[in-house]
């Protein structure tokens, strides 16, 4: 079997897993993890392109539901840690690239002498 063969096979098997949990989850388990989409059936075969393609992280959050394991409060607590410090970062880093960029940059096309291009033979 060629890497190509493997690969597709690992594909086909990772999609069609991804239809059963697709067509387990939008049936059954939509109306447990999201209360505010039942009744909405038309909205349910939009979904399914990205349940296919996302299966684990949806059987995943699931379980988590389903068991009780969520902490809803300190579910944002992290991101709100690191964006922090990420806006610090880009505070800097923003203003010294536009400044390196103005001094760094050339003159531009007043160097060259301009050069007649030729057609194609």
């Amino acid at each position: 079997m060629t890497t190509a063969q493997t690969l597709l096979l690992l594909a086909e098997i990772w999609v069609w897993t991804g239809l059963g949990v697709a067509l387990v989850f939008l049936t059954v388990g939509v109306d447990r993890v999201e209360p505010n989409i039942r009744r909405a059936f038309i909205v349910r075969p939009m979904l399914v392109p990205g349940v296919v393609l996302l299966w684990p992280l949806v059987v995943w959050r699931w379980v988590v539901l389903e068991t009780g394991r969520d902490r809803p409060l300190a579910r944002h607590r992290p991101p709100r840690r690191v964006h922090r410090w990420a806006w610090i970062v880009f505070a800097a880093l923003i203003p010294a690239i536009l400044v390196s960029g103005l001094i760094l940059r050339q003159d531009g096309p007043r160097e060259q002498a301009p050069v007649r291009l030729e057609a194609p033979r």
